[in-house]
């Protein structure tokens, strides 16, 4: 039963539109199952950068359909716009799917999330685009879908029954300005018009080709450590990130997924407010920020980076279950020499206050760009790869070493063990 799911081990960031990229390309069909369009993957295909924030990764590949599930929040006027930049690029649209149960943001969702991160004392981070609040009406059981967005009469009564609400909340508790009921409606109406070839009952086209073992791969948003329940909570995501949502988001069973693979940058980073243990404020901060091109590929925000941290990948192994291991952007550690890895925290053990304990590696001065053979690594890059896999207790079975679709290291391919 070859379905695959790609988590990110870290604070998100890690590479794994590119790694999805690369998979789907023996796919079938690419699921995303959580997040919004906070999230942002960044591939390179013939030199040529696409991001996408809705539409999986594997997009860009013909022959394979991609999958909008329902554990993700989506935002009509992002989603079409994506939708116009694939035509652009000559994919077939016609090959997404998109849940009909998914939710939807609103922009009362987008004010609200902006208004409270303005009122907030201690920031969150949030990127503003309504996915917390959205997440929050859908566990309130006030939510309004993708389903319902594409049946006018339905929708409209929908907003009648929610609006008035969030205005008053709006007015009242966050000084800001309501909405006028008409605007929404016309607004959403023509977006529900467009999408509507779209809409389907994507769990059980899941389902049934994953019964059919057929290639299915399932794409996560973010990182492990940015789940709402497992990560450093507030600073957080609103949704599950681990592996385990890949089921939940799209309406299929555990027993269903054949195979974990986990992608960790060789070193770490995070986008916003939080905790983050080896965080460089230095000259070598800077370097890894300007050689990762450490820039968010949603807000353009300057991503914090520092040296790997192992205990957090150690719980993105057990919180999801790895399988496999992916270590992207071991290139940008070509000329630091020692590179180091934190072992443990000296401060209550917690990561969200501890002091990191770290471990000296021998740097490499080679540029790893054109390798394909794990034995042409220079000696203390592969020592280097083999101390995060023993500490992982994870296999190895790939590694990125540039931005490029071509630029891996395939040790195992996925598809043919699975």
């Amino acid at each position: 039963m070859p379905s695959i799911i790609v988590i990110g081990t870290q604070w998100g960031d890690e590479g794994k539109g590119k790694i999805v990229d690369l998979f789907a390309s023996e796919a079938e069909m690419v699921v995303r199952f959580q997040g919004g369009n906070n999230a942002g993957h960044t591939l390179v295909v013939d030199g040529e950068k696409t991001v996408l924030h809705l539409i999986p990764s594997g997009i860009l590949h013909r022959g394979v359909h991609c999958v909008i599930g329902n554990g993700v929040v989506v935002d009509p006027e992002v989603l079409l716009e994506e939708i116009r930049v694939v035509q652009e690029k000559g994919r077939d649209p016609e090959r997404l799917s998109i849940s009909d149960k998914a939710h939807l943001i609103l922009p009362y969702h987008k004010r609200i999330d902006q208004l409270r991160e303005e009122k907030r004392g201690r920031k969150i981070g949030t990127t503003g685009r309504g996915i917390g609040p959205a997440y929050e009406d859908k566990v309130g059981r006030m939510g309004i879908r993708v389903g319902e967005m594409i049946e006018p009469d339905l929708f409209r009564r929908r907003l009648q029954e929610v609006l008035p609400e969030k205005n008053l909340y709006i007015e009242k508790i966050l000084d800001g300005r309501s909405f006028r009921f008409e605007e929404i409606l016309e607004t959403y109406a023509a977006y529900g018009e467009r999408l509507k070839s779209y809409v389907r009952d994507t769990s059980s086209l899941v389902g049934d080709l994953v019964r059919q073992k057929r290639r299915v791969l399932f794409e996560g948003a973010q990182g492990t450590s940015l789940d709402v329940d497992h990560g450093t909570y507030p600073y957080v995501t609103s949704s599950n990130t681990v592996a385990g949502s890949a089921c939940i988001g799209t309406g299929i069973g555990p027993t269903m997924i054949s195979d974990v693979i986990g992608v960790c940058k060789a070193y770490t980073t995070r986008v916003g407010s939080g905790p983050f243990p080896t965080e460089l404020k230095d000259e070598i901060g800077r370097r890894l920020q300007e050689g990762g091109d450490e820039f968010g590929a949603t807000t353009g925000r300057p991503r914090r980076c520092g040296w790997l941290d192992l205990l957090l990948l150690k719980h993105a192994v057990r919180t999801n279950g790895l399988t496999g291991l992916v270590v992207t952007k071991l290139d940008i550690l070509s000329g630091l020499d020692p590179v180091k890895v934190c072992v443990g925290y000296r401060s209550n053990h917690r990561q969200d206050d501890g002091e990191p304990v770290y471990e000296s590696m021998p740097g490499w001065k080679e540029a790893l760009s054109g390798i394909r053979d794990l034995k042409k690594l220079p000696k203390n890059a592969r020592d280097y790869l083999a101390r995060i896999e023993k500490e992982a207790g994870v296999p190895l079975i790939l590694v990125s070493v540039g931005p490029s679709r071509e630029d891996n290291i395939l040790l195992r391919n996925p598809w043919r063990s699975a």
